[in-house]
């Protein structure tokens, strides 16, 4: 991101028939569903603009996708059902805002049990579904697919808001559901790339009604 924020000052400093800084921007950014290797659903999309106000972003590196931390994932459970790993970094434009959102997956090696914090609101998604208005967290239970072993491995996909997101004075509800959209989309793709049976157990569309 440092990169293409001092390339687009160089454009900007430069005299004649180049781009401005908001046209370089915008050559510079893709649509939502074009992010993280295609894990962006529609409805993920319109949730990213809700959380960033931005409705395109910069583009993903070539190893920040759904199917590249399957692997990722795949080789972990295999070894010892533990660890973790960033999916997807998503940046606004450069010249835009500095937000980033980072999307990441961890084996949690069982089922929670443990009693949520009091800012996430609890939804009806997977073994777990917690969101809040600075991030949400998915976890769900895989069989089969990718995965070897008897016992299902316990996923986590997170997805937070980078720095120090601050409490917003309006609709904090749309906050929350936004990211939560966005963390059931990740979900949702991870299990289809691991072949879980059942998509383990996760709905078509984000369900986003309190438990």
């Amino acid at each position: 991101m440092t990169a293409a924020v001092a390339l687009l000052g160089g454009a900007v400093g430069c005299s004649g028939g180049g781009e401005s800084g908001d046209d370089a921007a915008k050559a510079a950014s893709v649509a939502p569903q074009k992010l993280c290797g295609g894990a962006v659903s529609t409805e993920a999309g319109k949730a990213l603009e809700v959380i960033t106000g931005s409705a395109t972003f910069e583009e993903s590196g070539k190893t920040s996708t759904v199917a590249y931390a399957a692997d990722e994932l795949r080789d972990g459970f295999a070894s010892s059902a533990t660890g973790d790993g960033d999916i997807c970094r998503i940046y606004t434009p450069a010249g835009t805002t500095d937000d980033e959102l980072r999307v990441t997956w961890e084996l949690s090696g069982s089922s929670p049990t443990d009693d949520p914090a009091s800012k996430f609101t609890v939804l009806n998604m997977g073994e777990r579904a917690l969101t809040a208005t600075d991030g949400s967290f998915l976890r769900f239970a895989c069989r089969g697919g990718k995965l070897t072993g008897t016992e299902p491995a316990h996923i986590d996909i997170s997805v937070s808001r980078g720095g120090m997101p601050t409490e917003p004075e309006e609709n904090p509800d749309a906050l929350k559901d936004a990211y939560a959209t966005v963390a059931h989309s990740f979900s949702l793709a991870m299990a289809k790339e691991l072949g879980c049976e059942n998509n383990a157990g996760l709905p078509a569309t984000p369900d986003l009604t309190p438990k």
